[in-house]
């Protein structure tokens, strides 16, 4: 659970989450300004990482990802503590990796129409659906999104790709996407209901306009080095064994 000023979702979310099959929990502080990290230890997180300094969004699942390694778990779900998203859904993306069926799951918010009955703004949820169009384009993929916050991954897929090479910022998500397509892992996608409400986190209208900014970069790199016309960091550090 990356966590960023979550004080008044965690609870919610935390008490939604199916202990029968949920074996630890990693909650990362990003240096929050309200009562975050006193909610977690309230609730008795397993573990509790405090960023002495704000590293950004990417930096934050970075730490996630290194302690659910450290500690030797098999399948990793990375939720988000403002309850943007219902935990419920982690028996069946843990079952799908479980079942060796696929080794990543993103619970979507467009199958279904789910984002739009949740309340995503239309502006937002326009964007996504463009900037998703153009990214399968160029990635040669058929996801129905890439910009949800809600993914499972077997620890497999989290050692062959180089997540340190990644941003610490927003774009994170969509790095680590074409890494993970890049290494020849496919990703599987369940339909999630989602809620937008104040409490829950958003970027604002020109962090937005940089995010989309930066997936299409993202994504122009991953063809240009299928193509073998340029090399990058991102796909060039570790192969898949």
């Amino acid at each position: 659970m990356p966590a960023y000023n979550a004080g008044l979702t965690l609870e919610k979310t935390y008490k939604e989450i199916p202990f029968d099959i949920v074996d630890e929990i990693i909650l990362t502080d990003d240096c929050s300004k309200d009562n975050t990290v006193e909610e977690a230890k309230r609730l008795e997180i397993n573990h509790i990482i405090l960023h002495l300094a704000n590293r950004g969004y990417g930096g934050n699942q970075k730490t996630c990802y290194k302690k659910a390694l450290e500690i030797g778990a098999d399948i990793v779900i990375m939720l988000h503590p403002d309850y943007q998203y219902t935990p419920k859904l982690i028996p069946s993306m843990a079952y799908i990796i479980a079942q060796g069926l696929y080794p990543v799951v993103f619970a979507s918010r467009i199958l279904g129409n789910g984002a739009l009955k949740g309340g995503m703004p239309i502006v937002k949820y326009i964007a996504n659906r463009i900037l998703t169009a153009i990214q399968n384009l160029l990635m040669n993929k058929k996801l129905s999104e890439y910009h949800t916050g809600y993914r499972a991954f077997s620890a497999e897929v989290l050692r062959a790709i180089d997540i340190e090479s990644d941003s610490e910022d927003f774009i994170f998500d969509n790095e680590m996407v074409a890494q993970i397509f890049y290494q020849g892992y496919e990703i599987a996608e369940v339909t999630c209901p989602t809620k937008y409400f104040p409490e829950a986190s958003s970027i604002n209208l020109l962090r937005s306009a940089i995010y989309g900014l930066g997936v299409l970069r993202v994504s122009v790199v991953y063809r240009l080095c299928k193509w073998k016309l340029m090399k990058s960091k991102l796909f060039s550090n570790k192969n898949r064994k």
